[in-house]
């Protein structure tokens, strides 16, 4: 199985490398690619290196389209350089699944890929897709992750990883799945139980006129 997670600059590290961990136990080709290959900073400052770039990458089963800081959203979606979403549009047109994780569903949402099916984003980012994507459903109570069809859409950062393992099921079964989870000891107990919060206004910079 082959799973593709375009990168870009500021991208949310756990975004990334926590499905990709998982992924790796399931056995699954994972490619890295970016618009320019080189050097790639995270949100967080860590930098790592992507060798490939969009245009070398074959048909995938599954594109992974990673959440990221606001302003670097921004670029990429309204932005004169439209590679990366045109990118995300010509793999999703073959694509067996089409995954976000975080605000990765703004970049999915903005290429009109999400109109028509229920999803999930981070909590912060809700009002930006129900104030801007009317086409899209967005489902109630902060799901870690949901499933429409092939639409496969993921809540904040950690929510991932939950939602790796529901990309390991569809694909490779429920029993790769069990193994991947047993193998990563993945059984949450957060040391605090808080409540997400409500919010009106995403950290979103608003939509240029």
């Amino acid at each position: 199985m082959r799973i593709v997670i375009p990168v870009y600059p500021e991208v949310d590290l756990l975004d990334v490398c926590g499905p990709s961990e998982m992924f790796n136990w399931a056995k699954f080709d994972v490619a890295l690619v970016a618009a320019d290959p080189g050097p790639i900073t995270f949100n967080n400052g860590f930098q790592f290196n992507v060798t490939a770039g969009l245009d070398s990458v074959t048909p995938c089963d599954a594109l992974w389209v990673p959440g990221g800081e606001p302003d670097a959203l921004q670029a990429i979606m309204f932005g004169s350089d439209r590679r990366y979403q045109q990118f995300i549009t010509a793999q999703a047109a073959q694509a067996r699944y089409v995954c976000s994780v975080c605000e990765g569903a703004l970049l999915v949402a903005h290429a009109g890929l999400l109109d028509g099916y229920n999803v999930t984003t981070h909590w912060a980012f809700i009002p930006y897709l129900l104030q801007n994507y009317p086409a899209i459903s967005v489902a109630p109570g902060h799901p870690r992750f949901v499933l429409d069809r092939n639409r496969l859409t993921g809540g904040g950062i950690s929510s991932g990883l939950d939602e790796a393992l529901q990309l390991i099921a569809l694909l490779g079964g429920e029993e790769l799945a069990v193994d991947v989870q047993q193998s990563t000891q993945y059984y949450p107990q957060p040391p605090v139980h808080s409540e997400i919060p409500n919010i009106i206004q995403s950290p979103m910079p608003p939509v240029p006129a």
